[in-house]
C-alpha cells in the first residue's frame, strides 16, 4: 500500500490491485425448513383429495380380494370402491395390464405376482 503525507497526517491509499480483501459480509441467520420424508408405500400416504394411480389402486384391490383377478375385473372393482376411475379411455384394462407387466420385469422387487391360469375358474 502506498502512503501519502499531508500536513501532519498520514493517509493510506487503497491498493489498486483487484485482489484486495473486502470486508466479510454479515451472515444471515439460517431459516428453519420443514423436513420432507419419502414414504415406502406411496398408497398409504394418499389423502382424500389426492387421486390414487391406476396401478396403486389395482394393488389395493388385489390385496383386499386376496384372489387372482383379470384386468377388467380389477378396473371394475377400482371403480366400485372409488379408488380410481378411467378418464374416458377405451381400454383401461389393457393399460393396467401393460403397467403390471412393466412391474413384473423388476424381478424380485415386483409388487405383483403372476397367477397360474386355472381352466374353469371363471
Amino acid at each position: 500500500m502506498a502512503t501519502k503525507k499531508t500536513a501532519g497526517t498520514t493517509k493510506t491509499a487503497p491498493a489498486k490491485n483487484a485482489s484486495a480483501k473486502k470486508p466479510a459480509a454479515k451472515k444471515q441467520p439460517a431459516t428453519k425448513t420443514a423436513k420432507t420424508t419419502t414414504a415406502k408405500n406411496p398408497a398409504s400416504t394418499k389423502t382424500a383429495n389426492q387421486k390414487m394411480s391406476q396401478i396403486d389402486a389395482a394393488l389395493a384391490v388385489l390385496k383386499k380380494a386376496r384372489k387372482p383377478m383379470s384386468g377388467k375385473e380389477m378396473v371394475e372393482a377400482m371403480a366400485k370402491q372409488k379408488l380410481w376411475t378411467s378418464r374416458g379411455g377405451k381400454t383401461p384394462d389393457v393399460t393396467l395390464y401393460a403397467a403390471i407387466l412393466r412391474d413384473l420385469r423388476k424381478g424380485t422387487g415386483a409388487r405383483f405376482k403372476k397367477a397360474a391360469f386355472q381352466a374353469g375358474s371363471r
